[in-house]
């Protein structure tokens, strides 16, 4: 069903019916016989694409002609702005599911990767070196987090913003005795919003900047993520890359070597599309008094809202397409000093040294591995014993003459799945810790995804039911 601006002055003008039959402004036959005008220019709507109008103020000639200037009756208390605010919401919800379900997707996605890659150590990287050892699933799950807060907001921004304006009429209400209730209740909302000058004026210029705001944290996101991969395809040895051909990778026209990702630079170029589009939400919004139509109009947040599906769509598709070669990462880590820190760490919470000693003791194990060209699992432990003596002896003389730590212990200290799996803190990379944040995270997207579905059916339920009671009064 095509939820359009069509559509939904037609739910509005058969709710007023319905609604206002019940509360007695005005009588049966009138009632019937405004239905049957609306049945008429629904009908004029599906048969001919063109008279699918969006504004009341078109649709209304079709409407006399269908069933009289009597039936106009229908539209007293109401007015423009509280039909279009109400059209609006109403398409901006449909879209804030649509969105909160592509993220849905990609949260599930994300934990599937994670559960995975639970015992894959790679590279972690700060300030765009390589920074400590830690499994592919606590990183995965570090973006799973951010993601999930982007979806809070955005079920935050759509139960704040499923509200009708209906019955606002202009701005400040009407003195007929609508029942705004019974309206928003009629098209699937909970209530109406509360004030008349916001319903109309407000609303629905803060509903694109907030969705824009969550839209662009979208982008920002998943743009780091991939920009995190992207660095991958520079090394002549990636250890995680996509899987080659189909829409994932073209060859080069003139370099027979080259895989080049283009789903990853076709999904970034979404990500900075998407950014551009939610800075206009503020724009259009920017030095406007209250009542302009600058930034309400439906078709400046809906092409954002569909940017938004369609980069989640991409980044699914990169998701599975990912290849991770465990081996290579730890080939890479055990390339370069990244466990080093755990020496510190081990010298002080095993043995008693002063952190910064620990700390100075294991960077010139460093220094003098990276000059001598050295690897982590070729280092002597001799040559360890004595850089610790040479430390020590210029610094920290009251400490332990000899180095600690055992030559099985030194070793041990440079294993990056060892380090990982030690990690005692919550939320660490330990085994345990990254069990217990796939659940966690996995119980928060699982209630996240039944509230999207509650609302959708609310809604789908509301317009069944309003659909009966109008049927009923047509062939009455």
């Amino acid at each position: 069903m095509n939820r359009d601006e069509f559509f939904w002055i037609n739910a509005i003008n058969r709710a007023t019916v319905v609604v206002g039959l019940k509360n007695g402004q005005f009588d049966e036959a009138l009632a019937r016989r405004a239905a049957r005008g609306i049945a008429a220019v629904e009908a004029l709507g599906e048969a001919d694409p063109k008279n699918r109008v969006k504004s009341y103020i078109a649709w209304e000639p079709r409407f006399i002609e269908a069933a009289g200037a009597e039936a106009t009756v229908i539209h007293a208390g109401r007015s423009s702005q509280d039909m279009l605010s109400t059209q609006r919401a109403a398409i901006m919800r449909e879209k804030l599911n649509e969105l909160e379900a592509a993220v849905d997707r990609v949260l599930e996605e994300l934990l599937t990767l994670a559960d995975r890659h639970r015992d894959t150590i790679v590279p972690s990287y700060t300030n765009g070196v390589a920074a400590q050892p830690t499994s592919y699933a606590h990183t995965l799950l570090g973006f799973t987090a951010s993601v999930l807060r982007i979806r809070e907001h955005l079920e935050e921004i759509a139960e704040r913003f499923n509200a009708s304006p209906m019955g606002a009429c202009v701005l400040n209400g009407t003195g007929w005795p609508l029942d705004r209730e019974a309206m928003a209740r009629a098209l699937g909302f909970p209530s109406p919003v509360t004030n008349a000058f916001d319903a109309t004026s407000i609303f629905m210029v803060d509903l694109p900047m907030e969705a824009g705001s969550a839209a662009g944290m979208l982008a920002v996101r998943l743009g780091s993520f991939i920009s995190d991969l992207m660095v991958q395809y520079a090394q002549p040895r990636p250890w995680i890359l996509l899987k080659e051909g189909g829409a994932n990778t073209y060859v080069s026209s003139a370099m027979p070597q080259k895989r080049n990702p283009g789903l990853i630079n076709d999904t970034r170029e979404k990500a900075s599309e998407l950014l551009a589009d939610s800075m206009k939400a503020f724009m259009r919004g920017h030095n406007v008094v209250p009542g302009m139509i600058d930034g309400k109009r439906a078709d400046a947040f809906r092409p954002m809202m569909d940017e938004a599906v369609e980069l989640c769509e991409r980044f699914v598709r990169i998701l599975k397409a990912l290849v991770v070669n465990p081996d290579r990462a730890l080939e890479e880590l055990n390339g370069d000093w990244t466990a080093s820190q755990e020496i510190a760490d081990r010298l002080m919470r095993d043995h008693g040294l002063p952190f910064r000693i620990g700390h100075h003791v294991a960077s010139a194990m460093v220094s003098h591995a990276r000059a001598n060209d050295i690897l982590p699992k070729d280092f002597p432990y001799a040559e360890m014993q004595r850089i610790y003596r040479k430390v020590t002896t210029a610094e920290y003389p009251e400490g332990p003459a000899q180095l600690p730590m055992t030559e099985g212990e030194f070793h041990e200290a440079l294993d990056p799945r060892k380090i990982v799996e030690d990690r005692k803190t919550s939320g660490s990379a330990a085994p345990q810790e990254v069990d217990r944040m796939i659940g966690r995270f996995r119980e928060k997207a699982d209630a996240l995804g039944r509230m999207r579905e509650e609302r959708a059916e609310a809604v789908d339920e509301a317009l069944d039911r309003l659909d009966r009671e109008f049927l009923r009064l047509i062939n009455a």
